[in-house]
């Protein structure tokens, strides 16, 4: 399998981006000569992160029958200061809403993630420190 992606040059620091069949707009800081007209490129990175391992959780659970009223995860990077500006951490909250919800369960789905599954996270791990945090209906429920 491969995946191919390009982006063309628009006007200023703006981007059209295409990615097997979508098309969206990409565009830099308004520091460094953006106007906002779509998300930063380093952004995509989280939201690609916290989409891949979504995916594999959810998936994990559906198989183990756990019953999910609502489920999300939200990421936190940290940016060097310097050039690269590379992400140094990332910390990455499973967010689950629902009654009786197994917490060795979440963990061993999210363990399979982090450890076997999400491709994105594999391709960040050798370089970025993450940090993976549970939350369950409002409250702390642990790491993996």
């Amino acid at each position: 399998m491969s995946m191919k992606a390009n982006v063309v040059w628009k006007d200023g620091m703006a981007f059209e981006a295409h990615l097997d069949g979508f098309n969206f707009t990409i565009d830099a800081h308004e520091n460094f000569g953006g106007r906002k007209l779509g998300p930063m490129p380093k952004g995509l990175t989280l939201v690609s992160l916290a989409g891949c391992t979504a995916m594999d959780v959810i998936s994990i659970l559906q198989k183990m029958r756990v019953k999910i009223d609502s489920f999300e995860v939200a990421t936190d990077g940290v940016i060097a200061a310097e050039h690269p500006k590379k992400f140094l951490e990332i910390t990455i909250k499973y967010i689950f809403k629902g009654t009786d919800l197994p917490l060795e369960k979440i963990k061993n789905a999210i363990t399979l993630s982090k450890e076997t599954y999400c491709g994105v996270s594999a391709t960040l791990q050798p370089t970025v420190r993450m940090s993976h945090q549970i939350i369950i209906n409002g409250q702390a429920a642990g790491e993996v």
